[in-house]
């Protein structure tokens, strides 16, 4: 069974907990609004290299961000 990846529900559901915007969250990673809107709508996935950054600001393990 293939599981589904969750990083742009984790993002979504993060941000609605905490309060904070698509700019805010973009401005802790360093990315754009419109490239966190992209990922929570499943349009596209954030780059490899900013999983663990990503990660660490939701407090979720990568495995759980990939739907393992």
């Amino acid at each position: 069974m293939k599981n589904k990846i969750r990083i742009g529900e984790c993002i979504l559901n993060y941000r609605k907990e905490h309060g904070i915007t698509q700019g805010e969250f973009g401005e802790l990673l360093g990315v754009s609004t419109q490239a966190v809107s992209k990922w929570e709508r499943e349009i596209c996935y954030p780059d490899i290299i900013l999983l663990p950054a990503i990660s660490d600001l939701i407090d979720v393990s990568i495995d759980e961000l990939m739907g393992k």
